[in-house]
């Protein structure tokens, strides 16, 4: 295995959050060897900035997000799908229908 960056939406209380495109907070999470070296949040506003201007400026927000910070995987409960095929023409792993805790849920993957 490899050293991943991994992002997941969580609510306040550190559970996965509903939806990707549409999250508060993510956390990112380095993952070296199947170990959690670090973590992190990050307020976001995805939830705010969705429905202002265009789906295409919203997912270009996204995709600079992914790509200032090395993503390589991002784990949700759900994620729509043309955000699912950008985020896969960017090159990272998707992996959806995550649920409990955020952290329990990085580690599984």
């Amino acid at each position: 295995m490899s050293t991943r960056i991994i992002c997941i939406p969580v609510t306040d209380d550190g559970q996965v959050d509903h939806s990707w495109g549409k999250a508060s907070t993510v956390a990112i999470a380095t993952v070296d060897n199947g170990t959690i070296q670090s973590w992190r949040t990050e307020a976001v506003n995805w939830d705010v900035s969705h429905d202002e201007g265009t789906p295409g400026s919203h997912h270009a927000r996204v995709a600079r997000f992914v790509q200032d910070n090395a993503i390589t995987t991002v784990i949700a409960a759900h994620i729509g799908e043309p955000m699912r095929n950008m985020l896969t023409k960017l090159g990272v792993d998707v992996q959806q229908d995550a649920a409990g805790g955020a952290l329990a849920a990085v580690a599984a993957a």
